[in-house]
């Protein structure tokens, strides 16, 4: 990210390893199961998409500004769903303490939900929770394949409550290893999948009831940021200002931001 007075210019975010603990009781427990942490990368994300079944009408594309409508322009739209990208840092960890403290635990289920949310109990798998956010949610329901590991896990995945949930993706072999393929073939070399690392996935979805939903598996549940019109997707103006600008505002000390977006494909 550029230091200029326009804080969000945003270059890819790779995978680092911590050197400061930032673990609270929201991560998964060190005895858990743990996957190798995926790079921000458009092209390794799409080819895990379609892997597990979205189909190739879809595809990640890297967001290099939240501002600059000239860049923003490069992007497919609709918009399907952002993915940002971010350090979690004493400031994050202190507002999101903050304000998961004034909400209840999410017990939603069923197809009247506005959105499919997924707990995360498996270690460095953020990016795998973001993607599964992004494909279960909005207009891109439209788009996964039937039969696919995609629309089974989906399928199975909706009518459970969030525990239950998060044990289907926990014990998914078969997601285990799609994840795993992609993984390993970053440009930066992959940590372990023991390793702590920093940077964290959250992905804004536009959810059946025309609101900007921002997904977390760390947080208690889906956090509705506010109403959109039928015509605003998640790279609106409206959007970007209810969602990711919020995360810059709060972490403009820390320059280790990216964005990618999942929309139509430019092939």
């Amino acid at each position: 990210m550029s230091t200029s007075n326009d804080p969000v210019s945003l270059p890819a975010a790779t995978t680092t390893t911590s050197t400061s603990s930032t673990s609270t009781s929201a991560d998964p427990p060190s005895t858990a199961r743990a996957f190798i942490p995926l790079e921000a990368n458009p092209v390794l994300l799409t080819d895990l998409l379609h892997q597990l079944g979205l189909s190739p009408a879809l595809a990640m594309h890297d967001v290099y500004s939240l501002t600059d409508p000239t860049l923003l322009s490069f992007i497919p739209r609709p918009a399907l769903a952002l993915l940002l990208v971010f350090p979690v840092s004493a400031a994050y960890e202190s507002h999101r303490l903050a304000e998961d403290s004034l909400q209840s635990e999410y017990s939603g289920r069923g197809d009247r939900e506005p959105v499919v949310w997924y707990r995360q109990t498996v270690r460095n798998a953020c990016g795998m929770i973001g993607l599964l956010h992004a494909a279960s949610n909005g207009p891109a329901r439209d788009f996964v394949q039937g039969g696919s590991l995609l629309e089974r896990l989906i399928r199975s995945a909706e009518p459970l409550a969030p525990v239950a949930r998060a044990r289907l993706i926990e014990t998914n072999e078969e997601l285990a290893s799609a994840h795993k393929s992609v993984a390993t073939q970053g440009d930066t070399t992959a940590p372990d999948a023991q390793d702590d690392v920093d940077l964290h996935y959250v992905c804004f979805v536009k959810g059946k009831d025309g609101a900007l939903w921002e997904m977390d598996g760390r947080r208690k549940g889906p956090l509705r940021r506010g109403e959109l019109e039928d015509s605003e997707d998640v790279l609106s103006e409206k959007a970007l200002a209810l969602g990711p600008l919020k995360f810059l505002e709060r972490e403009a000390a820390d320059l280790r931001f990216s964005c990618v977006a999942l929309a139509g494909s430019l092939e």
